[in-house]
């Protein structure tokens, strides 16, 4: 490689490092891993094929190399891109054991992302069928802004009257279905009149909100500081701050019912603590902020395909206040993706460090969400029982009882099998990388065309099978058609204009 580019080994070695940031060795290793997955998915190919193929001489070698990345053994792998649907139907995991102290987290449900009054009332009946007893309003729902306009967040105007009777609608049907609502605002986040903690004026304007909530029968809340920066005071300044603001809204709840109960998101949301400026922060919160507390949190990072009791441990020792996890997944932050395999990577013993577990949704397709959340419900009843491979299978069914539509579910999962299984980030796109992959491969343009129409298929079946339902979906998936055929027809102008 130093050769074709003119540099001597040295040379080459330290330029290399610098521009990747990684050693040649890491990044070839890196590559060799990548094609072994495709492998592992795209083919029947056996394990100590794709080793070989891929470069590995020792097995043992390619098993531990593999997991290392992967966090998973090349079966496995295969295994969770490889649906596998049960003979029938069954509810989800049951504890292993009879006693009170069952392994299951206390608080479990999920975040509403930007989701419509209609998709919150939608979804309510579902979370209650999968044991789920939480539901948190995303900060983003309670826009004074016109609907169908850009977020604006004007958290100091009054909620409209419509906006009201909206979400009382929302909290008498989770009272209904035996879920607690926990009403959550986010007082700065791209606002144009960030809240400012000094002033009076803010602050009851700010508490407006949380007080017509309390009005309701609300007895959770959230007040969420996610995604701000330190202040000029530094990190434990603002750490105080933040305290002071949480501190003061939530004893003015608690005098009006001592039941009220509240959870700050902050703005150091991840990690294991140890960062300074992060435990500069959270150490800030340790001293200041009311014992009765909860405080989120993402787990090892913002978007992880692991989550450990390890760094649940140490973050927790930082900040000493109970805990709520906040798992990002399968969120796509409103990207034109899908993530529908199961959750998997969040350790079986959380629930021993953590009282709450809540999962982040999909924007847009909230019904087909309802596949992985599923699976997340499994998880968060019996963490110690949990089995990804078993939870995906089921949880297609509870969507269809019919052999053809649980097939074409299916297919729909292995296509977005879900950034935890296939890489990447709440963006990233499998459908769109995979056709990238095989124009890159010899012979392409044919493999390509296969694969456009293989997607094409599941398109037409998921609309034949399930006409009135699925729709956010669907055009999803024909919003990837047309992007891919696209690509196509570019790669084949490149290809005739060389």
């Amino acid at each position: 490689a130093a050769r074709s580019v003119g540099l001597s080994r040295r040379q080459f070695t330290e330029l290399f490092r610098k521009v990747t940031g990684q050693s040649w060795r890491q990044y070839v290793l890196g590559l060799r891993l990548k094609h072994a997955a495709e492998l592992l998915a795209g083919t029947d190919h056996s394990v100590s094929a794709v080793a070989f193929e891929c470069g590995f001489d020792d097995l043992s070698n390619f098993h531990h190399s593999f997991k290392s990345v992967h966090g998973c053994s090349p079966l496995s792998y295969r295994e969770q891109r490889r649906v596998r649907l049960p003979v029938s139907a069954s509810t989800l995991a049951e504890p292993s054991r009879a006693s009170s102290q069952a392994p299951a987290f206390k608080f479990r449900g999920i975040k509403g992302w930007s989701w419509t009054v209609e998709q919150y009332l939608e979804e309510i009946p579902v979370l209650a069928s999968l044991r789920m007893n939480f539901l948190m309003n995303c900060y983003r729902s309670m826009s004074a802004s016109p609907p169908g306009q850009p977020w604006c967040n004007e958290w100091w105007k009054p909620m409209p009257e419509a906006r009201k009777n909206a979400f009382a609608r929302i909290i008498r049907s989770c009272r209904e279905h035996g879920i607690a609502f926990c009403f959550a605002m986010h007082p700065q986040l791209d606002s144009p009149r960030p809240l400012d903690f000094r002033r009076g004026k803010d602050l009851e304007r700010f508490y407006q909100h949380y007080a017509w909530a309390q009005a309701q029968g609300v007895r959770w809340f959230s007040i969420c500081l996610d995604d701000t920066s330190w202040s000029t005071g530094g990190p434990g300044a603002l750490g105080a701050a933040h305290a002071g603001l949480v501190n003061t809204i939530f004893e003015r709840l608690q005098a009006g019912d001592s039941a009220a109960q509240m959870i700050l998101c902050p703005a150091a949301f991840w990690g294991d603590g140890t960062n300074p400026d992060q435990r500069a922060y959270l150490e800030a919160l340790a001293c200041q902020l009311h014992r009765d507390v909860f405080v989120f949190w993402n787990g090892d990072a913002i978007v992880t395909p692991r989550i450990t009791r390890v760094a649940a441990e140490s973050y927790k020792s930082v900040v000493k206040h109970r805990l709520f996890l906040w798992d990002n997944y399968p969120v796509n932050d409103g990207s034109p993706t899908l993530h529908l395999g199961p959750v998997s990577g969040r350790e079986p013993d959380l629930c021993e460090v953590i009282d709450g577990y809540l999962s982040n949704p999909m924007c847009t397709q909230n019904q087909i969400n309802r596949i992985p959340l599923a699976t997340c419900a499994d998880y968060a009843c019996n963490p110690e029982a949990y089995n990804p491979a078993r939870s995906i299978g089921h949880a297609m069914l509870r969507l269809t009882k019919a052999p053809a539509a649980q097939q074409v579910l299916k297919s729909l999962v292995e296509a977005y099998p879900g950034f935890i299984v296939a890489g990447g980030g709440t963006g990233t796109n499998p459908v769109r990388l995979r056709l990238g992959s095989l124009l890159q491969q010899a012979g392409g343009r044919s493999a390509a065309l296969g694969f456009i129409r293989h997607t094409e298929d599941i398109a037409a079946r998921l609309a034949k099978l399930f006409p009135a339902q699925f729709l956010a979906t669907r055009k999803t998936i024909r919003d990837d058609i047309l992007w891919m055929k696209g690509q196509l027809g570019r790669h084949e102008d490149l290809k005739a204009a060389r």
